[in-house]
C-alpha cells in the first residue's frame, strides 16, 4: 500500500529532506500545493505560496494553505529582508524572465534558497537533437517549441556557473533521475550534466561548502 509520503514526487521528497521542521517556507510559482502541503504536513512548515494560475491557487486553498495569485516577480517585493528561512523556486527558473533579479530577491527576503529546474543537457536531449534536427521533446520538457511556457534551457553546469556570475553560494547539491511516474527515483553522482534529469540547489548569500 502507498503511503502519502510516497504518492509525492521525488523530487519535491528531495528538496523536502533539506528544510528544517517550523521553518517559515515561501513557495514561489507553488502550483496546486503539493510541496507546501507535504512539508506543512511532515515538516510543520509556515507555509506561504504564490501562483499565478487561479485554478492552482484554488487546489491550494482547499488543501488548506496560505496562498497568494499573482506574478512571482512582482508578490515577492512586498516581503520585507530575511522574512523566510527558505523560499522555494521548483520547476519555474526556465520561465523566468530576469532569472539574476529573482534569485537576489529570493535570497534578501529568505535566508536560503532551493531552485531546481530540468536538465536541459541530458544524454537523450542531446542524441535526440542530434539525430532527429528537431528541437527535443521529453518526459521533463514535453512542449513544442511554439506552445511551451520555458522560455531558456539549462544544464547543471550553467547553473554552477550562474551561481559564480551572480554572486550567490551554492550550499548543496543533488543530481537526480525520478522514475515510476516520478514517485521514486535515485541521485546521479557520475556525470550528473549527462546523465540527471533535473538539478536541485541548496543557495545562499555565502560561499560553497567544502
Amino acid at each position: 500500500m502507498k503511503t502519502e509520503s510516497s504518492d509525492t514526487r521525488f523530487d519535491l521528497r528531495m528538496i523536502a529532506s533539506w528544510i528544517k521542521p517550523e521553518s517559515k517556507v515561501l513557495g514561489l510559482g507553488c502550483g496546486d500545493g503539493e510541496l507546501l502541503y507535504f512539508l506543512k504536513k511532515n515538516k510543520k512548515v509556515e507555509e506561504t505560496g504564490i501562483e499565478i494560475k487561479e485554478s492552482r491557487v484554488a487546489a491550494c486553498i482547499e488543501k488548506g494553505l496560505s496562498v497568494l495569485q499573482g506574478d512571482i516577480n512582482e508578490e515577492i517585493l512586498d516581503y520585507p529582508d530575511n522574512h523566510f528561512d527558505y523560499v522555494i523556486l521548483s520547476q519555474t527558473l526556465q520561465q523566468v524572465y530576469e532569472p539574476a533579479q529573482l534569485i537576489r530577491t529570493m535570497l534578501r527576503v529568505g535566508n536560503m534558497g532551493i531552485v531546481s529546474f530540468p536538465n536541459f543537457c541530458h544524454w537523450r536531449i542531446r542524441l535526440q537533437l542530434l539525430w532527429t534536427g528537431y528541437v527535443p521533446k521529453t518526459r521533463e520538457l514535453p512542449y513544442e517549441w511554439y506552445n511551451t511556457p520555458n522560455i531558456r534551457v539549462l544544464g547543471i553546469k550553467d547553473f554552477r556557473a550562474f551561481s559564480r556570475q551572480v554572486g550567490f553560494g551554492i550550499i548543496r547539491e543533488a543530481a537526480i533521475k525520478p522514475c515510476n511516474d516520478n514517485k521514486d527515483g535515485k541521485i546521479i553522482k557520475t556525470l550528473p550534466n549527462i546523465f540527471a534529469t533535473y538539478g536541485i540547489f541548496l543557495i545562499g548569500n555565502r560561499k560553497i561548502r567544502g
